[in-house]
């Protein structure tokens, strides 16, 4: 992955090359300020850096993409270099389905072949792909649906109750920890 940067008048003009096992020479623009600027119907409660810290998708999701985001968000993230360790993940469960599945259903855009998180890490950075972003919006939102069910059958602050919606709610930028 390559960033360049270009000053302009008022704004930088920045373009990311990736290059990584899912996608080669895929080339993006970043017009939004790196986590701001968001949808005003998007409001993440993780950042990209919180969530690997935390622990999520077995500590496999990012290892061979590091050159394409901040270092800062590799400093304490929970990876593993080899194969999936899901004793990485916060509540220590797997809550993931393949990847396959994802395909399966639709859910996965060329842009973003490893899927939401990809996207969002992406979006977080400053991406903006204006239908791509309504739809990943969607998707999060719909999401939510965990939460209440989390809060119906579990004592408030119980780690322990249905840690497997704790932790894909995780997965999706939700701090399930709070709930």
């Amino acid at each position: 992955m390559k960033r360049k940067t270009k000053n302009s008048s008022r704004e930088k003009d920045r373009r990311i090359i990736v290059n990584d096992r899912m996608q080669k020479g895929y080339c993006y623009e970043l017009s939004a300020p790196t986590g701001r600027n968001f949808d005003p119907q998007f409001k993440p409660e993780l950042t990209p850096q919180q969530m690997l810290a935390l622990g999520v998708f077995c500590g496999k999701y990012m290892t061979d993409t590091r050159k394409e985001f901040p270092k800062s968000w590799f400093k304490r993230a929970k990876l593993s270099p080899s194969s999936r360790d899901c004793s990485l993940n916060h509540f220590g469960v797997d809550a993931s389905q393949p990847l396959s599945e994802w395909r399966n259903k639709g859910w996965i855009a060329p842009e973003d072949p490893r899927g939401w998180f990809q996207w969002y890490c992406r979006y977080y950075l400053g991406r903006r792909l204006p239908e791509e972003d309504k739809r990943q919006i969607k998707r999060w939102k719909a999401f939510r649906r965990h939460i209440a069910q989390v809060r119906m059958n579990c004592e408030p602050g119980d780690p322990f109750c249905r840690p497997r919606q704790r932790q894909a709610l995780l997965h999706w930028a939700y701090d399930s920890r709070k709930i």
